[in-house]
């Protein structure tokens, strides 16, 4: 019998699901009991990840929970794992300064590999730190699908080199209960409906990010939140929204289950968590508001990690079979050019979701304008949301 090799395997695979004669699910299973590396250039399985089944590398991964680490554990580490032999094990943060905290006191970055990092200001602040990475490329030929609109940021930060991969992004919008608000007051009122009075008591926020406070009281107060001008009148929409907010939550899980359960009625939300919700049946609408924040993901590599291995995972977690199941899953549109990529129809119709590839139509923080004012704004924000 003539012996097929690991590359014409991966194409005979990669055609039968295209044709329809297995799901995804069953393609990532087939293709782990294969031994097949997804996407690896020199004949699929290299030599990198013959030595990394060998030696069993642990990669410490940590994200932010729920069904979006739900997605990651089902559609890529899973996977991975059976492909390679190594172990991600993951873990979930409340946000990232919690993660640069522990690195700090540690003095390393021990226990700490790949961070689920969001958007270009962290990745300029963990950078700025001396944690950054310089990636090798061409271990990662999957980035070629990747969006150049969502690349370039990055590139802009670090010209030499990436320390990090982009792979999804989306809005912080609002979110609310269509049994007690009504699209039409939700359009009207715009991002002032996080301040209505009369649901005091029912409304949320978003607590662990000053700069989303920040650019939500600018929306309120009628600025760009690319160029505030008074600091003031954005402190001073924060307070009125505090004062009628039952909980500041801290991460996508409670703010899912604030909702569901109608312990609030409105809040600003990450898209693909209101996605998540709209598909288990709850009756959660989402509006994304003039100028509302858009963000991008990353997958960033901590100084010190083990580079082949990091980079093998990226590049399988990259390929299209294993980035659009992550993206369904998450409910977050993936970071690879839908131009280049065919994507789902239920990618399609996710919020945010950009057919062009371009990005153009959705509003990001410039990292250069917020980032000579997080110190003092930080220190502002801790005040308001004590009390001052």
């Amino acid at each position: 019998m003539k012996k097929i090799d690991s590359t014409k395997r991966y194409e005979m695979l990669r055609e039968r699901m295209g044709n329809g004669d297995i799901d995804r699910r069953s393609f990532m299973g087939l293709l782990g009991a294969a031994g097949i590396t997804a996407g690896l250039t020199g004949g699929i399985m290299s030599t990198m990840a013959t030595q990394a089944r060998a030696a069993g590398t642990s990669l410490n991964f940590e994200g932010w929970g729920g069904v979006v680490s739900e997605a990651l554990r089902e559609h890529a580490f899973n996977p991975y794992e059976a492909a390679t032999g190594n172990t991600v094990v993951d873990a979930t943060f409340g946000g990232e300064k919690e993660v640069l905290t522990k690195v700090k006191a540690a003095g390393n970055t021990d226990g700490h590999n790949i961070l689920h990092s969001s958007g270009v200001s962290w990745y300029k602040r963990w950078v700025d730190a001396g944690y950054g990475v310089s990636l090798n490329e061409a271990n990662i030929p999957n980035l070629a699908n990747v969006m150049t609109s969502i690349i370039d940021p990055f590139r802009a930060i670090t010209p030499g080199s990436l320390s990090a991969v982009p792979y999804d992004y989306g809005t912080t919008g609002i979110a609310y209960n269509t049994k007690y608000v009504s699209k039409e007051e939700a359009e009207a009122l715009g991002a002032n409906l996080l301040l209505k009075k009369e649901l005091k008591g029912k409304i949320g926020g978003w607590g662990g990010d000053w700069a989303n406070r920040a650019w939500y009281g600018a929306l309120q107060s009628g600025q760009d939140p690319n160029d505030i001008q008074d600091w003031d009148a954005i402190w001073g929409k924060a307070r009125e929204h505090r004062d009628l907010v039952l909980k500041y939550w801290g991460s996508g899980a409670e703010l899912m289950d604030l909702l569901a359960k109608e312990e609030i009625y409105v809040t600003e939300a990450w898209s693909g968590r209101v996605a998540a919700l709209q598909a288990q049946g709850h009756p959660i609408a989402y509006l994304d508001p003039k100028n509302g924040l858009a963000w991008m993901e990353s997958m960033f590599v901590l100084k010190g990690s083990p580079m082949a291995e990091s980079e093998e995972l990226l590049n399988f977690m990259l390929d299209p079979a294993t980035a659009i199941a992550v993206a369904e899953g998450q409910k977050y549109p993936s970071s690879l050019d839908p131009t280049k990529v065919p994507m789902t129809d239920m990618v399609k119709g996710l919020p945010a979701f950009d057919p062009t590839g371009k990005l153009e139509s959705l509003v990001f923080r410039d990292p250069v304008k917020w980032a000579p004012y997080e110190k003092e704004q930080t220190k502002q924000w801790n005040r308001v949301s004590k009390g001052g």
